[in-house]
C-alpha cells in the first residue's frame, strides 16, 4: 500500500483510524530517539528517516538524486512495517534486536531481512523501537553503507 503522501502529516492524515494513532505513536518513538542529522522524509510512499543529501550529497547508489535512507515506517493491509536499513546491514545489530525483542513482547517476531512486521496493534514494543532507533548516528550508518557497497 504505497501512499502518494506529499509530507509526512499528509501520510498519517490518510490513514484509516484505527491505524493513525499507533503510525502516530511510533513516529513519536522515532523521532524523540532519532539521532541528529537525520531527517524525515516521505520516501517510497512511506515516512522515511534518511540521511539528506546536506550531510551525504551522493546520495543512494542506486538512484543519486534520492538521499540515503535509513528507516522507513509504513501501514501495510495487514500489519505495521518498520523497515531498519541497519538490521539488514549489521549481524551485529541484528543479533542484538532478536534477542531483545521477546523481552519487549509478547507476539512472536515477524521479519525479514530488514523489515519488522508489527501485526498486533496492541503490542508494538516502543521502547524497543526507540532503541533501535538510537544505536545508529549519521556518521555510523554512512560508514556501514559505504563500507558494504565498496567495490
Amino acid at each position: 500500500m504505497q501512499s502518494t503522501a506529499k509530507t509526512p502529516q499528509e501520510y498519517i492524515d490518510s490513514l484509516p483510524e484505527e491505524r493513525k494513532e499507533v503510525i502516530e505513536n511510533i513516529r513519536k518513538v522515532i523521532l524523540n530517539a532519532l539521532p541528529e542529522g537525520f531527517q524525515e522524509v516521505i520516501c517510497y510512499g512511506m515516512l522515511g528517516y534518511v540521511v539528506p543529501h546536506s550531510i551525504y550529497p551522493k546520495g543512494y547508489h542506486c538512484d543519486p538524486k534520492l538521499p540515503l535512507a535509513f528507516m522507513n515506517l509504513a501501514s501495510q493491509k495487514n500489519y505495521i512495517a518498520l523497515h531498519h536499513m541497519g538490521i539488514y546491514a549489521s549481524p551485529k545489530l541484528l543479533d542484538w534486536f532478536v534477542t531483545e525483542f521477546p523481552k519487549h513482547s509478547k507476539s512472536k517476531l515477524d521479519m525479514g531481512k530488514g523489515c519488522i512486521r508489527f501485526k498486533k496493534m496492541n503490542d508494538i514494543p516502543y521502547d524497543l523501537i526507540s532503541e533501535l532507533t538510537a544505536k545508529i548516528t549519521v556518521q555510523q550508518w554512512i560508514d556501514c553503507y559505504e563500507n558494504a557497497f565498496k567495490r
